[in-house]
């Protein structure tokens, strides 16, 4: 890990345990493990600009005639852009 070993990795948190001490450190873990489970609750949300442009690709599939389901986004574009291409030709 960044070619640290143990002895270097103990000797940094025992000079951040002095600088902060004991009761800032447990605040400072606190804050930095509320802020990584923030981080991925907010990465694994849907965005809502995604959901209501997924919703309109299912309508307009739907107005196609193409089953939407069981099927992500891409494989419904997918049908949909084939079935275009089919009515070109």
């Amino acid at each position: 890990m960044f070619g640290l070993g143990w002895p270097e990795l103990v000797l940094i948190l025992a000079i951040i345990l002095l600088i902060f001490g004991g009761s800032r450190l447990k605040d400072l873990a606190k804050g930095v493990g509320e802020s990584i489970r923030e981080f991925k609750r907010a990465s694994s949300e849907p965005n809502p600009k995604e959901k209501e442009e997924k919703e309109e690709v299912i309508k307009a599939a739907k107005k196609m005639g193409i089953s939407t389901e069981g099927k992500d986004v891409h494989q419904i574009l997918a049908e949909m852009n084939a079935q275009l291409g089919e009515k070109k030709v």
